[in-house]
Formats: C-alpha cells, sequence, structure tokens
C-alpha cells in the first residue's frame, strides 16, 4: 500500500525518536494513504516560509504479526485513546495505530470536552457526523525498518 508524509524536509530513513509527544495516536512516525490529505497537510510549512515535502512510501506488512489497533470511527474508544495519548498516559505497546485525524473541527471539538464544556456523550455526538480522514502511527521502529520502505521525496 501506497503511504505518504508531510514534512519540511525529505525524510528517506523515518524513525520514531523525531516524533513529538502527546498527537493523537503518541509518538510515532505518521503517515496517510490519502494523498490530497498529505499535499494539504504539507501547506502548513509553505505558510510558515519554509519548504515542503511529500515522501512516499510502500507498506507492506501482515497484520497477524503486529500489534495493530485500528479505529473505524469516531467513537467513546477512539476518543478515550486520544484522550489518554494527547495527556501523556498510554501505555499501550501498539506496533502501529490506525484511524481518523482530530482534524480542526474535531480539535475544537476535543479541547471543548477536556475543558468540561462538553459531556462524553455531547462530543461523541457531534464527532459522529465527521468522515474520519485517515492516520497512519507507526510507533515501533522494529516495524518501520521492516515494513516501510521509501519510494521517492518530492519538494513541494
Amino acid at each position: 500500500m501506497k503511504l505518504y508524509h508531510s514534512s519540511n524536509t525529505s525524510v528517506e530513513n523515518p524513525d520514531t525518536a523525531h516524533s513529538r509527544d502527546y498527537l493523537d495516536f503518541g509518538k510515532g512516525f505518521y503517515l496517510t494513504s490519502l494523498h490530497d490529505q498529505a499535499v494539504k497537510y504539507a501547506q502548513r510549512f509553505l505558510r510558515r516560509q519554509q519548504n515542503a515535502w511529500l515522501n512516499t512510501y510502500d507498506f507492506d506488512y501482515n497484520p497477524l504479526e503486529w500489534n495493530v489497533r485500528q479505529f473505524l470511527t469516531y467513537d467513546k474508544e477512539w476518543l478515550d485513546f486520544v484522550s489518554k495519548c494527547r495527556a501523556g498516559i498510554d501505555n499501550t505497546n501498539y506496533d502501529i495505530v490506525i484511524g481518523g485525524i482530530a482534524n480542526d473541527k474535531v480539535i475544537q471539538t476535543l479541547d471543548r470536552y477536556f475543558d468540561g464544556e462538553l459531556s462524553e456523550n455531547e462530543t461523541l455526538g457531534l464527532l459522529k457526523y465527521e468522515k474520519p480522514n485517515i492516520q497512519y502511527c507507526i510507533r515501533s521502529q522494529k516495524m518501520l525498518d521492516k515494513c516501510l520502505k521509501h519510494i521517492e521525496s518530492r519538494k513541494l
């Protein structure tokens, strides 16, 4: 499967060490299978007067060999998982987490939930109308090394 990673640099040898903490699915190397989503995300670098690169990879893995967590929708399990990851209290050992991105609209809803302005049910009610974009967070270096092969890096 072809996956994309937007960055301000070419990333031929991805690693988990350069990931920021407190992201949707924790510390890891984030990718998407949606080309348009990756290009749109790369625009943030251009807005900051930085270089923007679209890195393309081939991702080939057997889900039975790895510890995989997949979220098919924005639901209570997704909300609980993202809440823990963003708070820095996730203690799971998934090799990869796949699911919806907390985009700008979702982030606003999550912020209202974290601030106590929305209940869990109200938050889930708002999120159920959001069509999830897709992100792949590879959290283990072993999986990165074994399953992700760089195809190209193109400067936008």
